[in-house]
């Protein structure tokens, strides 16, 4: 026991870097004492949880297999609205029932199994059916994981905030953040090593997926944390409803929800660039390796870094991502107007820039959503501004299609504009570090 502890502290002191003496500012004693070992378990759990969602990504590896077992288009194309709005949408309905729990960390267990349990509906639907019922079972796989994830992201930041001290959580999720990048490299690798092999790749990963989801809740079951107040755990619409009076009463909340949502365009950008790169004829499936890569090392680079920048004022990290995010944008469209879109170089470069700034968004937009709250209302303050997204992410969805009438980078464009936005709602936010990010 002595040595897992001296283990424990040894890799915690490694990656929070604390050296200053500081005590715990915002939990309680006892969690103060149990943080190493909760910092290793939330970095382990969310971590796989990460690497999961990355094997199982609808915008690049689901979309491949429906595409490989013959579903119709019309279902491919609803992938990515049933992810998005199913893992968003709900979790205004269902914060009131997660404050119910004294301790919220069996929230994300339980959501962890379900996310497993929707992977392995994905992965039965493409072993035993073909066609528009394969289709139809995997949308079914996908609708339960969104589900779970939404139960997992309202629930996540509550822990988080009653476990990590303020200071170590952009660590901590930027921790599991890069290892997972990992996780997903290797994925990436092995399909485009191994391309003839490529379905039984992609099922194998779902395989793992659907491991990793309960395995993450088998270690998060494991953290320490401390009974919270459960008043007011009345649930439904009503519920729901007064709680989106917090948006009118709480000016910083309504603004960083306007940032995060206009900062969703370095989320919806990443296909246009393949779609540029690839042109009419170009190899869809060699895009699908090329943006999974991208993306992971992006993460990999990146992840540790934003957390320790978000830790120190995660406002202006959303701030630089902002900026980043529609730099790349604008490289990219350079990239095209000069002719070098379909060069080996050009656009996995702003591919790079873009996923880079994503991930930026990610950690800074979680820190300060965690930092900014009041601890009795993280949880409902995650649901409104997820909810929220959720709408936009829809709303951007259509603007998107109506501009790929007009090219695909009039829609980069427009996303270029929404992340500059972004940055500048962002920099009206109040601070809460310490304003440094040297």
């Amino acid at each position: 026991m002595s040595t897992h502890r001296s283990a424990v502290e040894l890799a915690y002191g490694a990656l929070a870097a604390e050296d200053d003496g500081r005590v715990c500012r915002d939990i309680p004693d006892s969690a103060c004492r149990a943080q190493p070992e909760n910092f290793i378990r939330h970095a382990g759990a969310l971590g796989l949880s990460k690497a999961a969602d990355g094997l199982v990504d609808p915008k690049l590896v689901l979309s491949w297999l429906m595409t490989h077992i013959g579903a119709p288009s019309a279902m491919v194309g609803l992938l990515v609205p049933i992810r998005e709005a199913g893992a968003l949408l709900p979790q205004l309905f269902i914060a009131a029932r997660i404050r119910s729990m004294a301790r919220r960390k069996w929230a994300w267990v339980a959501a962890a199994a379900g996310q497993g349990a929707g992977a392995a509906i994905i992965l039965l639907a493409a072993l035993l059916l073909d066609g528009a019922a394969a289709g139809a079972g995997i949308l079914i796989g996908l609708a339960v994981l969104a589900l779970a994830r939404s139960v997992a992201s309202v629930a996540y930041k509550d822990v988080l905030g009653k476990t990590v001290d303020k200071g170590q959580r952009g660590t901590v999720t930027g921790t599991a953040g890069t290892w997972s990048a990992m996780v997903v490299i290797g994925f990436a690798l092995v399909l485009i090593l191994f391309s003839d092999a490529r379905a039984g790749i992609v099922l194998g990963a779902l395989a793992l997926a659907a491991a990793g989801w309960v395995l993450a809740g088998g270690i998060f079951a494991g953290l320490v944390e401390e009974a919270g107040a459960s008043e007011g755990g009345a649930n439904g619409w009503r519920a729901a409803l007064d709680n989106l009076r917090y948006l009118r009463e709480d000016r910083q909340l309504a603004r960083f929800t306007l940032a995060r949502g206009l900062l969703t365009s370095t989320a919806l950008a990443p296909p246009w660039l393949v779609v540029l790169a690839s042109g009419d004829g170009g190899d869809a499936l060699g895009g699908l390796g090329a943006l999974v890569l991208a993306s992971s090392l992006a993460a990999l680079v990146s992840s540790y870094v934003w957390g320790r920048l978000a830790d120190r004022s995660s406002r202006q990290v959303l701030m630089l991502t902002g900026v980043a995010g529609a730099a790349s944008m604008v490289l990219t469209l350079g990239f095209a107007a000069a002719g070098l879109a379909a060069t080996i170089w050009a656009m996995p470069l702003a591919l790079f820039g873009l996923m880079v700034a994503h991930q930026g968004v990610r950690l800074g937009r979680s820190t300060y959503l965690v930092d900014m709250a009041p601890q009795d209302l993280r949880a409902v303050y995650t649901a409104i501004a997820n909810t929220v997204i959720g709408v936009i992410l829809l709303a951007s969805g259509v603007s998107g299609a109506v501009a790929a009438l007009f090219g695909a980078g009039t829609t980069l464009a427009l996303f270029a504009v929404m992340a500059a936005g972004g940055a500048w709602v962002a920099y009206g936010l109040e601070e809460l570090g310490d304003g440094r990010v040297s």
